[in-house]
């Protein structure tokens, strides 16, 4: 038996998973981490997480478009970088796909604007096209694609 694991009741553990994500949206794969901490045989594991779903403390969609949402509007990430964190979490390609209407077009191309001024402005002596270069690749680093940020240069 491993000591780094806690004992719990059945309806303890239950009321700990359902704080947890009542606490933040939170994606399967978070739930089922937080559960091997734990001593829970499969079918109580399974029997919580269908509880946590029918109750819906549990929404794979609900967490992708809070998820995207926060990564867009607050760190200012691009679609990419969104994208692939999303999958690193076991959320598919279609639910990933649906929830990026979250995202406004206009507010996108603006984000991408200001962070491309605001970076530029802060290279100092170097070329026009060396700033630019500098300033894409980091725009790039951020998760934006090259076609939007393009669009916002040429603009």
């Amino acid at each position: 038996m491993n000591s780094d694991k806690k004992l719990f009741t059945f309806e303890e553990i239950k009321q700990k998973l359902v704080n947890y994500c009542v606490y933040q949206d939170r994606c399967h794969a978070e739930v089922e981490q937080k559960m091997r901490e734990f001593v829970l045989i499969p079918e109580a594991k399974e029997e919580i997480l269908l509880y946590l779903m029918k109750e819906n403390y549990l929404n794979e969609e609900r967490f992708a478009r809070s998820y995207i949402r926060g990564k867009f509007y607050i760190k200012n990430w691009g679609k990419t970088k969104i994208k692939m964190h999303l999958k690193q979490k076991g959320i598919t390609e279609k639910l990933i796909s649906t929830c990026f209407d979250e995202i406004d077009e206009k507010d996108y191309l603006n984000i991408i604007n200001k962070i491309y001024e605001n970076y530029e402005s802060k290279l100092k002596g170097l070329q026009n096209y060396q700033k630019k270069s500098k300033t894409v690749k980091y725009l790039l680093s951020r998760g934006f694609e090259y076609d939007s940020i393009l669009r916002v240069i040429e603009n």
